[in-house]
């Protein structure tokens, strides 16, 4: 694609990483649009536990605004939305089904809805909770891009009227994620903020190992973790790493933890970001189980799998440097070859693409919708 799209993105932060993994996808892909030419607005709800926590204020590659209210978000910007060439709502963003009807209403160009958390917000509509997507929005963007692949793609087709659901992975920039040289400070490290449901298998695959393994080194980073949770001793713990110290912090890494969220192992599909940030910075992986990591990297060849606490101590003390290194780079190789910010800007121009061959069908949803939404505010019902 040559021409330049003006695109805009609402997502829920861009400008700050804490406690989010939205952030760090959102740069990526700005950086790679903008590599290739693109114009682009970012859209941010300004959050009191953002504002103190802004790591990147500025992202380079797009002009980042923040808006403190839905009225100051229409007035202020109607015009750019009205505009662009490809509007992007993504999951998590402050009445979000607000933003979304409106954003549906008044965009001439192409739509979607950019979906971070695809199974949890599956599971939301099941449960009729609709604060950042309602069912009915889903056929009427022109396009869902999804953090999750697989079945879950023809599942929003076919129970949701999609009209094309694609799979838009996170990915990595590897000028920001590459390999560095570090002192080998951890055995094991994760990076993750607390999740309950993830807290299970960490406690499985890195406290007791830790607790069998007195001699092993482990490091937990991420924030919002329960005082009341009991560390080895042998594990230390960093509240919060900014993106820019990550790379160091893998690189101090024998091998890092990859855990996965319930929601995304039961649908399968739906790659962590630590994958690609671990793989392009040289680090072995070791991962939970989930349907997918198979197509994504080699099991034992680019990632290691553990079942449970043995398995992990197995690859802790048992596995050479030679082997370890190995892996290591047959996982860097993959990650740069297949998931880069460049790769899912290529990505992102093609489904534009392919939404512009829908155009006659999109067309008819908008109108249908327009003319909806004119024949509620005829009667005094649009909000």
């Amino acid at each position: 694609m040559n021409d330049r799209l003006n695109i805009v993105i609402l997502g829920l932060s861009v400008t700050s990483s804490w406690g989010n993994g939205h952030a760090t996808t959102y740069r990526g892909l700005i950086r790679g649009l903008a590599a290739r030419g693109h114009n682009l607005l970012f859209l941010e709800r300004d959050q009191p536990w953002y504002a103190g926590n802004r790591d990147d204020p500025h992202p380079s590659g797009a002009v980042t605004e923040l808006y403190y209210s839905f009225d100051e978000l229409t007035s202020r910007f109607e015009g750019c939305v009205q505009d662009a060439d490809l509007v992007i709502v993504g999951s998590y963003v402050p009445e979000g089904s607000r933003v979304g009807d409106w954003v549906l209403s008044v965009a001439r160009g192409r739509t979607a809805f950019y979906d971070i958390d695809t199974p949890i917000t599956l599971g939301k509509l099941a449960r009729g909770e609709e604060e950042y997507l309602a069912a009915s929005q889903i056929s009427e963007y022109d396009c869902y891009l999804s953090f999750t692949g697989g079945p879950t793609l023809k599942l929003l087709e076919s129970k949701y009227g999609s009209p094309m659901a694609r799979p838009l992975y996170c990915s990595v920039d590897p000028e920001r994620y590459s390999q560095v040289r570090c002192a080998m400070r951890w055995d094991l490290g994760y990076l993750g903020t607390y999740s309950e449901d993830r807290q299970p298998t960490l406690n499985e695959l890195m406290l007791k190992p830790a607790r069998a393994w007195e001699a092993g080194r482990f490091i937990v980073a991420g924030p919002m973790y329960p005082e009341a949770i009991s560390w080895p001793e042998n594990v230390n713990r960093v509240i919060h790493l900014s993106p820019s110290e990550h790379p160091s912090f893998y690189g101090s890494q024998r091998f890092t933890l990859n855990v996965t969220r319930d929601a995304m192992k039961a649908a399968g599909h739906s790659p962590s970001v630590r994958l690609f940030e671990a793989g392009a910075c040289g680090v072995p992986i070791i991962s939970d189980w989930w349907n997918g990591l198979d197509s994504l990297f080699a099991i034992g060849q680019e990632v290691f799998v553990a079942e449970g606490p043995e398995d992990a101590l197995r690859f802790l003390r048992d596995t050479t440097d030679a082997e370890r290194l190995q892996v290591a780079a047959a996982a860097r190789a993959r990650v740069l070859g297949e998931h880069t910010s460049r790769q899912r800007a290529l990505q992102l121009e093609s489904y534009v693409r392919e939404m512009n061959d829908n155009l006659s069908s999109s067309t008819a949803r908008r109108d249908r919708r327009r003319r909806k939404d004119d024949s509620r505010a005829a009667i005094g019902l649009a909000s």
